[in-house]
């Protein structure tokens, strides 16, 4: 359990430093990060402060889809907002092109080492996360056109807003699914099996 919760909230950070780095790069960003630097220009907020909120908001929605939040839910909810403002208020502004592109490829590795760390914890599943999988299982609809309207719905919003779109938002959708493909069962907890007992070792 110890390990389980080391590895939940070590993942939550590093996804909250991804975050930062995004911000840092300003190539673009996923489609989240991009809905959630819009409403952070619009409100004139931290960008930590509107991913909580956002979550906490997203956390509505799974009311009539009737999904239960976790450990790993909640804690996503307010971990990765805290994470990602601390991590800015320490990142410098980067000048050049070349050290920002540098920066944006480590923001998506870390990322997908990140998705695969909390979610292989088993605490359960993020606000946005649940959210996609809560629509999938009321409406037989498939994850893949669930998560593709959600993150093109929130994409565009967010860009309306003035999020930062680039060749960052196109380089995370097409290498994080296989990154975290990668990345996932090196940190997926397996239950421990029961020892044998004597009666079945001689059956």
């Amino acid at each position: 359990m110890l390990r389980r919760l080391l590895q939940l909230y070590i993942g939550l950070s590093l996804y909250g430093l991804s975050t930062a780095m995004f911000v840092r790069a300003d190539l673009g960003a996923d489609p989240w990060n991009v809905f959630h630097l819009g409403v952070a220009k619009l409100l004139t907020m931290d960008i930590g402060t509107v991913m909580i909120v956002t979550g906490a908001l997203v956390l509505l929605f799974w009311i009539p889809i009737r999904q239960r939040p976790g450990l790993g839910t909640i804690s996503n909810v307010i971990v990765i907002g805290l994470a990602a403002d601390a991590a800015l208020s320490l990142m410098p502004t980067l000048e050049t092109l070349p050290a920002r592109g540098v920066l944006l490829v480590f923001a998506v590795i870390v990322n997908a080492l990140a998705t695969g760390m909390y979610i292989g914890a088993g605490f359960g599943a993020g606000p946005r996360d649940g959210l996609m999988t809560g629509i999938h299982a009321r409406t037989g609809w498939s994850v893949r056109s669930v998560r593709t309207a959600i993150e093109v719905s929130v994409l565009l919003i967010g860009w309306l807003l003035g999020g930062t779109v680039g060749v960052g938002t196109v380089l995370y959708a097409l290498a994080i699914g296989p990154l975290i493909q990668i990345c996932l069962p090196w940190f997926r907890h397996k239950p421990q099996q029961k020892p044998a007992s004597p009666a079945e070792v001689v059956s």
